[in-house]
């Protein structure tokens, strides 16, 4: 196991221990208030226990190598893990909206508003902090369930605000429908993010392209392209986990022997690497120039040039993509 993998997975361990003192603690303030909001929280957090379960459980798959039957590797669990941390919250939250809805009409008595007050404070105080220090570990070392678990527990420690806001509407007033109320706008929004990471977790699964990256990649490419680069395009670009996936076509000077168009693939695939900050496997296919490249070539040098050079293409997500060389 990588080191990358065993300091995910030492985080992850972290946040299911943490998970499971919070939920004890939100589940005591529920036994001792019945308020439909804080068992809204409750709920949430046993489905984060669940969640982080299989979140670790993911980790560990994610980093074992790529094998005879898992040629790209294990890293898509990751994106199914997401997927069942979306799924479980979006359950729990719509639950729980409509036990509040429920409990606008059927009210319960409330208890000890006081205790379950500063019992949701630690335990907002508690996800806030643990919460942007996995998604910091997470962003470092490129981990989508950890950066999940990281904006699930913020989305907890902001629905904690809300719930102490309702809280202590409801000390002061004692209003009880506003209890009900909150908890339905909690669930409400529990279930939007529910909806959010199972999003995410399609557009991986389904190899969605990611425009942000490839971004990057392009402008990191202009930046260090060699003047016998003459073209690069059908590019394609994927992320595994923690790994990416890049493959496309390179132009280069119908001339060139087999083992110098080797070295000018391999060092795209270098600077490939480069780019995107991640473990990156790359293949390409070399194409041989055409004379109408020769326009848009900057390789000064060629002794084969058919038309003088007029204008530089600049990669950019839209070209790097197409199927079919690069010309004015």
């Amino acid at each position: 196991m990588s080191e990358r993998s065993s300091v995910l997975m030492r985080w992850q361990k972290l946040a299911l221990i943490a998970g499971t003192v919070l939920m004890g603690i939100k589940l005591t303030a529920y036994f001792l208030t019945h308020s439909n909001a804080i068992l809204t929280d409750a709920i949430e957090s046993i489905a984060n226990i669940l969640a982080g379960s299989f979140a670790l459980y993911s980790l560990y798959i994610a980093s074992k190598p790529k094998d005879f039957y898992h040629p790209y590797g294990h890293g898509k669990i990751e994106f199914i893990s997401a997927g069942v941390e979306g799924g479980l919250i979006l359950f729990a939250g719509a639950s729980m909206a409509a036990k509040g809805l429920y409990n606008l009409w059927y009210p319960v008595e409330i208890h000890e508003v006081t205790s379950g007050i500063v019992l949701i404070l630690i335990g907002g105080v508690s996800n806030y902090l643990l919460g942007i220090q996995l998604k910091a570990v997470g962003k470092k070392h490129h981990s989508l369930t950890l950066m999940a678990d990281g904006e699930h527990l913020l989305t907890d420690a902001w629905s904690s605000v809300a719930l102490l806001g309702g809280l202590l509407l409801l000390k002061f007033t004692g209003w009880v429908p506003i209890d009900n109320m909150v908890a339905v706008l909690m669930g409400c929004w529990i279930s939007w993010t529910g909806y959010s990471l199972i999003r995410k977790s399609l557009a991986g699964v389904m190899d969605e392209a990611d425009t942000a990256l490839l971004q990057t990649v392009s402008a990191y490419l202009n930046d260090a392209r060699q003047s016998d680069w003459v073209d690069i395009h059908n590019v394609r670009l994927i992320r595994f986990g923690q790994k990416v996936h890049i493959d496309g076509h390179m132009t280069l000077p119908w001339y060139y022997n087999l083992e110098t168009t080797h070295e000018k693939i391999t060092d795209l695939e270098t600077h490939l690497a480069q780019a995107t900050g991640f473990p990156t496997e790359c293949f390409f296919h070399a194409d041989p120039c055409v004379p109408a490249s020769c326009s848009s070539c900057i390789f000064q040098s060629c002794e084969f040039r058919k038309s003088t050079f007029e204008k530089r293409i600049l990669w950019q997500p839209h070209n790097l993509t197409s199927n079919r060389k690069h010309q004015l």
